[in-house]
């Protein structure tokens, strides 16, 4: 079932802060905020009190009161895999694979794994190491804001959560840089940012296939994808995309490409692509 509790859901993710305040199908409060140059970068907070001054700010504005908060930080901070065993495969032996996999320095990097999804014929776990130094700025900035970072996940995990195609990629053109996220089966296997000026009008096409091509070749060279043509592209944006430059998308990489559809249990009022993180979180069954 769906969380029925007062959530707030805080998106450090990129340039701009993002806050919601609510529960989904009910009110929601919500709220965005730019940042001093420098702040974060990249998607990584570099200055944790600007970021946390101008986050309390943004609750005080919005009459936002709770305290505890569920956090997304950016893809950079951090490398996953998806990887898939047989059933039996034992705790110790999923530990060995994922540090071949994720071969990094245990002193600066921490790792953990989850099940995604268990059957008799397959064990999928989610691996992920972050950046410690990056996450703890990420903490801090919510605590200097009077937050308690109760969870702090990876954007692209809200993205999959908030998305009703089980099987996709979604563009998010409001961050900067944007990003390409490739989901499969509910769980996000592939991360992308990358640089495209969203004013090149009829030339859109061209720029965004190329960085949407790299993704697909990749994720597509697995033995173990089958991620068909009919999965589709979701364009979250402020703008709708002009309708050549989506036909022309479409041929260009082979994909269907169409708008990113308003979630389900949205307040019509909430702006469902610049909230999607937050909307996301505020998805999650648990803190």
């Amino acid at each position: 079932m769906p969380p029925t509790e007062t959530r707030l859901a805080v998106d450090l993710s990129g340039g701009l802060i993002r806050v919601l305040a609510g529960v989904m199908g009910g009110p929601i409060r919500s709220g965005s905020a730019g940042l001093q140059p420098g702040a974060i970068v990249g998607g990584r907070v570099m200055d944790p009190a600007g970021v946390g001054t101008a986050l309390k700010q943004l609750l005080a504005r919005n009459e936002i009161l709770e305290t505890r908060a569920l956090v997304a930080a950016s893809d950079s901070v951090a490398t996953f895999r998806v990887l898939k065993f047989p059933p039996g495969t034992s705790d110790s032996d999923i530990d060995s694979s994922v540090a071949r996999e994720l071969p990094l320095d245990p002193d600066r990097m921490a790792t953990r794994w989850i099940d995604v999804h268990r059957t008799a014929d397959m064990r999928q776990v989610y691996a992920a190491s972050w950046d410690r130094a990056q996450v703890k700025n990420v903490t801090e900035a919510a605590r200097l804001a009077g937050l308690d970072s109760v969870v702090v996940e990876l954007k692209s995990t809200s993205v999959a959560r908030a998305v009703a195609e089980p099987s996709c990629v979604v563009v998010d053109m409001s961050s900067d840089p944007m990003e390409a996220i490739l989901i499969d089966g509910w769980v996000p296997h592939v991360w992308h940012s990358f640089h495209a000026d969203a004013t090149l009008g009829d030339d859109l096409a061209p720029a965004l296939a190329a960085p949407l091509r790299s993704v697909l070749r990749f994720y597509k060279r697995r033995r173990d994808t089958n991620f068909a043509s009919s999965c589709p592209v979701l364009i979250s944006g402020e703008q709708m995309l002009p309708t050549k430059v989506v036909a022309t998308l479409s041929e260009m990489i082979d994909h269907p490409v169409q708008p990113l559809a308003v979630p389900t249990r949205v307040p019509a009022e909430i702006r469902h692509t610049t909230y999607l993180t937050c909307l996301g979180l505020l998805m999650r069954r648990s803190w």
